[in-house]
């Protein structure tokens, strides 16, 4: 199909009165157009379509119904059908009453365009450079960034479920594309064993019998292997892609010893960040925070919290469910620097915060970063007489520090720590530390204490912080980043945040793109109306708990 841009114009007179008669209160469709007007043109999207061909359904109006369906938790179908018999989406698309709409397929085509050509976020700018223009959007304030998990789409498999299925499904990926050559080669109980999905079949108990089921169908994967890479075999076939998610589950699950295939040892076995977990979604992976284990993605919401204006959300960031949130603060600083909507603070739980990032935020955006940070740990803190890093006097024009005694040592050596962040390593020397009368409060070493320090910008912001977060002025200043986890419980009951639809991260982060557009539409709607926000909920059993005793009451 090709894309002629056509203007959304003006919205036909009968459908304005029809719509006025049919809501005289309005809807969120009705009052997010009179409110913002035309979200999106034609000409943002028309790179994703041909020159030539049959005319497409308009991609701006596309685009919005996409956010519409967000907002209301439709399917296609049911998108479509709105599209086609309601009134107020008609008004919202500037469409005639008389207009047929589309097939509901063509949503599915567009969400395919968008992910190839990474085109989601502009949807999610569209709605905000709306606000931006009708004042209900000022980015130079105050924000707050959290992360939650999102499960795959595909299902959670045990181990044996998982190669079971891979099995599988590249068996009955070279069942269409060689059946004749797959059928020479094929053992008689593999029709038996992998005809059926694995969910279907009744695993034994035993620990001794699931052990042996998981090397037979090691080693019948090692043969399907050996048949496809062997000279005789179609070349095709090595480059179908359940073929490959099948070399690659077995290199991280089984070894070959002198010849008889082995299961990988745990110690053994590839970390997390690229271990597959399903073979429909091999992006997918698993990961563990706290008390939550999941299979799947990860995604960083950024929002506005500004006081008689809606929170939005200006950024949507998705990842592997393995990236830690610490690598993602420089990333969403840098898209909102890109977008241009960096805050002036920036509040964040303590995963998104350390010396270097707090630096850098100051140095290269502008931004106050806001987070706890992590206190001095040593086994000195154990006492509370102990002597840490905070006791110890840096003098960084001459690189030489002095400790509590008075003892002071020019051993200072640049160096790079484990992670590969510059670091600074200070050592005084046993003479000097075993004769001090306090040497059992510093250093229980013989060798002398040792300190490990970060550049001096890093160590002094790091201090800075470490103070100020001990302060009331602080404390009622980071209250503010609480109110992300609300936004989250929104996005995960209206528009299933924490599930993903679709299979990979692309689309999945499509959806998390519309996601973040359709909640601003909700709470755009929701500050026009005068709609209270939603107060933290309460069971009823949990209001009847007893008020804690006050220590030190007056009796």
């Amino acid at each position: 199909m090709s894309m002629q841009p056509r203007e959304s114009g003006e919205i036909p007179a009968e459908t304005v009165r029809v719509a006025r008669a049919a809501f005289p209160k309005g809807s969120l469709a009705i009052r997010v157009r009179d409110e913002l007007g035309p979200l999106f043109r034609d000409e943002e999207f028309a790179d994703l379509f041909p020159a030539r061909g049959k005319p497409a359904w308009s991609p701006g109006r596309l685009a919005l119904v996409l956010v519409l369906q967000f907002v209301e938790g439709l399917t296609d179908r049911q998108a479509a059908e709105a599209v086609r018999a309601r009134i107020d989406f008609k008004y919202a698309l500037a469409l005639e009453l008389g207009d047929p709409g589309f097939d509901f397929s063509v949503l599915s085509e567009f969400r395919d365009r968008l992910v190839e050509a990474e085109a989601g976020r502009r949807v999610l700018d569209g709605v905000l450079a709306a606000a931006g223009e009708s004042g209900l959007l000022k980015t130079a304030g105050r924000a707050r960034t959290d992360s939650t998990h999102v499960q795959s789409a595909a299902c959670q498999l045990c181990w044996l479920e998982q190669v079971a299925e891979t099995l599988r499904a590249a068996l009955n990926e070279i069942a269409q594309a060689a059946p004749g050559w797959l059928l020479t080669m094929a053992e008689p109980d593999w029709f038996k064993h992998y005809a059926t999905r694995a969910e279907d079949s009744r695993f034994p108990r035993s620990r001794t019998k699931r052990d042996e089921m998981g090397l037979r169908i090691g080693r019948d994967g090692t043969r399907l292997l050996e048949a496809v890479f062997s000279p005789g075999a179609p070349g095709e076939l090595r480059t179908l892609e359940q073929v490959e998610t099948l070399r690659q589950v077995w290199v991280q699950h089984f070894q070959q010893v002198e010849g008889e295939v082995r299961r990988w040892g745990p110690e053994d076995r590839p970390p997390g960040a690229t271990r597959l977990v399903t073979p429909y979604d091999t992006e997918a992976r698993g990961s563990v925070k706290r008390d939550t284990m999941w299979d799947g993605y990860k995604v960083h919401l950024t929002e506005t919290c500004e006081p008689d204006i809606p929170n939005l959300i200006t950024n949507m960031a998705t990842t592997v469910a393995t990236v830690p949130d610490i690598s993602m603060t420089d990333t969403v600083h840098a898209q909102l620097a890109q977008d241009g909507r960096l805050p002036g603070e920036h509040s964040v739980d303590a995963g998104y915060v350390d010396a270097h990032l707090l630096v850098q935020a100051r140095r290269e955006y502008g931004i106050t970063l806001t987070g706890p940070v992590a206190g001095v740990v040593s086994h000195q803190t154990t006492a509370n007489s102990g002597f840490t890093g905070d006791d110890f006097t840096i003098d960084w024009d001459h690189e030489q520090v002095t400790c509590p005694s008075g003892q002071t040592t020019t051993r200072w050596n640049p160096d790079r720590s484990p992670e590969g962040t510059p670091v600074i390593r200070v050592r005084f020397n046993g003479g000097q530390c075993r004769p001090c009368p306090v040497r059992e409060q510093c250093t229980t070493s013989s060798a002398g204490r040792r300190l490990t320090l970060r550049p001096r910008e890093e160590h002094q912001a790091l201090r800075q912080a470490r103070a100020e977060q001990d302060t009331d002025t602080w404390k009622d200043r980071y209250k503010t980043r609480a109110g992300v986890e609300g936004t989250i419980s929104q996005g995960v009951q209206r528009c299933g945040l924490r599930r993903s639809r679709y299979r990979g991260l692309a689309k999945t982060s499509l959806q998390h793109q519309l996601t973040g557009a359709a909640t601003n539409l909700a709470r755009i709607d929701a500050h026009l109306t005068d709609t209270p926000r939603a107060r933290t909920r309460t069971s009823y059993f949990a209001a009847l708990r007893p008020a804690e005793p006050m220590l030190g009451r007056a009796k």
